[in-house]
């Protein structure tokens, strides 16, 4: 049954009054609220949800900035003392919400007359107010409520989606597409600036280039509010760009315009048009999106032409046309040795034609281009990537997230950005709660306009991203959405096997699984791997044996640095087939891979195996003991006690009080990771990802 509205004013104001109550308590948050209201977390999350479209976090935080305001108009107080006052236990974070909520800083607020304040910050300090009023003048209570809801809801505006379409080159020159592409692009760009929107990919409007379908078919499958078309010319020295904008849900032109300038306006032209349309559809600009939407990268027009030139052959992504894009990008830079968005360009074209080879070619160009993008354009999201990713080339992956993440500010939706922090937070910098959060966002994002095959790796991507962080009924269910997508995945088909047995624990089956795939191609060397890893966990050792010998015969013949954390199980199968030999040299292989991996979160881990094989007992349960107190490691970590490295450790009381903890500890994280992923809308999966 639903609420009635009285009963939602009545929970509305409790919830308020809890929540005013708790303000000065810096851990109040929604576990302490949902305690506080008697109510289990999840239902919580949904009836506020529900009651005011907004999440507990966000009423939280909004309470405490309200407070915040009152205080620095009406007290003497400093910021620090009223951040402190108000819950928040950094400054600096009190700051960046302060100024995201009212939009400037909060030392600014005792400067500001009340006409300056908000509709929503006068509705906070006078909602109870009107309530009661609407109450004892004997209003009806429907209009009261919808009242309090669009008080409560005013700021919580929507945000708008709009798709730029390719432009058409309408030049008789056809080499002035790099040209109109570029205006596109850079409309894209620009528009991708305001926090208001959210602005489709260019790899989306690609795949609309030489569609037939209409404007609502597109707004159907994109769930796009507007979309930008344009065509444009360049005849002589003069630009003639036709613009219009049109409303998805009805495909009706709302508005249209001409733009006749001069080339070297383009800067000018480009700014005009991204504000003309976010005025159009009525979004709010920020200052410091307007300041980054009126930077000009260069003010050599040669420079910006041999640029646009580069980023169209960039973006064909094959070798040939990297090669071609940095020569353009390397005369950009000659024309204008501060051109940082060059610079950024010619890093991101290296990296990709340099990541996948042995012989590397461009590491010192990478890491000084990097610094120079960063030096002339700082507050640029493609100076941001291109300074991560020379982190990335030297292997240096905290650095390089924390520049990622600071991208990913400038442009929430960037498919690019999304990639690099899911490879980095599942292989470089152990993360699954992040790891799962950024392949939700990234599926949200354009799992749209991919083809099947691309879709089903994507979803194979969010499954091993949940069964990481232990959602293993959640990763089997995605696994076998990439299946649906693409029956022949490369890795969906042997890895849904191994996600089933984190359920039903069933070696044999397993093996036989495994097998069946492995016959299927007997050059897969990964799939080798794991049935050599199976017979082992099996204690089927002359099997074992022979899956790993071919295993590392694939590994040694393409000298690949993959799949080292295998050699002290491989170390132990060559010990029980009585060759010490070789077991001795793998297991000092596993040493040499464990010691290069100081900083890795698996050292203690790694370790406490070593010493296990050793015989080392004292030292593998110290090391264990270490490790049972790190965090955000893989689920696939507690499947270490079935593991014949730790046989020797089973019948030590101090080995079980050790798994318990590692066991509690990841449960735990886990737990955290999904209310985490609750509270900011994520979870449940299936409903974030409708």
């Amino acid at each position: 049954m639903s609420d009635s509205p009285a009963s939602d004013i009545h929970f509305l104001n409790q919830l308020d009054s809890i929540i005013e109550k708790n303000l000065v308590n810096e851990q109040f948050g929604v576990t302490e609220l949902a305690e506080a209201m008697n109510m289990s977390r999840s239902n919580l999350l949904r009836k506020v949800k529900k009651s005011t479209r907004k999440p507990v976090n966000q009423l939280i935080r909004e309470a405490r900035l309200k407070r915040a305001m009152l205080l620095l108009q009406n007290t003497a107080s400093n910021v620090s003392e009223i951040s402190q006052q108000v819950g928040f236990n950094s400054t600096s974070y009190f700051i960046k919400c302060f100024r995201e909520h009212y939009g400037y800083p909060p030392g600014e607020a005792g400067k500001r007359a009340p006409s300056e304040i908000t509709p929503d910050q006068e509705v906070g300090s006078n909602r109870r107010k009107h309530v009661i009023l609407a109450v004892l003048t004997g209003l009806a209570i429907l209009s009261a409520v919808l009242f309090y809801y669009y008080m409560r809801a005013e700021k919580d505006v929507p945000e708008q989606s709009i798709v730029v379409l390719p432009f058409k080159n309408e030049s008789n020159d056809s080499t002035n597409v790099y040209l109109i592409n570029g205006l596109m692009e850079s409309t894209l760009n620009n528009l991708q600036k305001i926090e208001a929107l959210r602005v489709l990919s260019r790899t989306t409007s690609e795949k609309y280039r030489n569609t037939t379908k209409s404007i609502s078919e597109m707004a159907g499958e994109l769930n796009a509010d507007y979309f930008v078309e344009g065509s444009g010319q360049k005849i002589g020295n003069q630009i003639l760009l036709n613009i219009q904008l049109i409303e998805g849900a009805t495909d009706k032109h709302i508005w249209a315009k001409q733009y006749r300038r001069e080339a070297k306006d383009i800067f000018a032209l480009q700014q005009e048009l991204a504000k003309n349309i976010a005025e159009e559809i009525q979004v709010i600009i920020s200052p410091e999106a307007r300041n980054r939407i009126e930077k000009i990268p260069t003010q050599n027009l040669e420079a910006y032409d041999a640029y646009l030139k580069g980023k169209e052959f960039f973006y064909q992504s094959t070798g040939e046309s990297l090669r071609e894009a940095m020569d353009h990008f390397r005369k950009a830079i000659a024309l204008d040795d501060k051109f940082g968005l060059a610079y950024a360009h010619l890093v991101m074209t290296e990296y990709y034609m340099d990541i996948f080879t042995i012989r590397k070619n461009y590491t010192e160009e990478i890491v000084k281009y990097a610094d120079n993008a960063m030096l002339f354009d700082p507050q640029s999201g493609e100076s941001l990537i291109a300074k991560a990713l020379a982190y990335a080339y030297k292997k240096e992956y905290k650095p390089a997230v924390l520049y990622l993440e600071k991208a990913l500010e400038y442009n929430s939706h960037s498919s690019l950005v999304l990639h690099f922090l899911t490879e980095f937070y599942s292989l470089y910098v152990p993360d699954p709660g992040k790891y799962v959060e950024y392949s939700l966002m990234r599926d949200k994002e354009d799992r749209v306009t991919l083809d099947s095959a691309s879709l089903g790796f994507r979803y194979f991507n969010l499954a091993n991203a949940l069964m990481q962080a232990g959602f293993i009924d959640e990763g089997i269910h995605y696994v076998e959405q990439s299946l649906a997508y693409d029956p022949n995945g490369f890795y969906s088909r042997y890895v849904s096997v191994l996600f089933r047995f984190a359920k039903n624990r069933d070696l044999g089956l397993t093996r036989q699984l495994l097998l069946k795939e492995f016959e299927k191609d007997t050059t897969r060397a990964d799939i080798e791997k794991e049935l050599g890893k199976f017979c082992y966990l099996s204690r089927d050792y002359k099997s074992a044996y022979l899956y790993y010998k071919g295993f590392l015969s694939w590994k040694e013949r393409l000298r690949l640095e993959i799949f080292n954390e295998e050699y002290l199980n491989i170390s132990l199968v060559y010990a029980q087939m009585g060759e010490e030999k070789l077991a001795d040299e793998y297991r000092k292989k596993f040493k040499d891979f464990a010691d290069s991996n100081q900083s890795s979160i698996y050292l203690h881990l790694f370790r406490g195996l070593y010493f296990s094989n050793t015989g080392e007992t004292k030292k593998a349960i110290e090391e264990l003991d270490l490790f049972s107190k790190e965090n955000n490691f893989q689920y696939w970590v507690l499947l270490v006690e079935d593991d014949p490295l730790v046989d020797p450790l089973k019948n030590i009381p101090e080995f079980k009080v050790v798994m318990e903890k590692i066991k509690k500890r990841f449960w735990d994280n886990h737990k955290k990771i999904r209310d985490d992923l609750e509270d900011k809308g994520l979870y449940p999966f299936e409903e974030y990802l409708k």
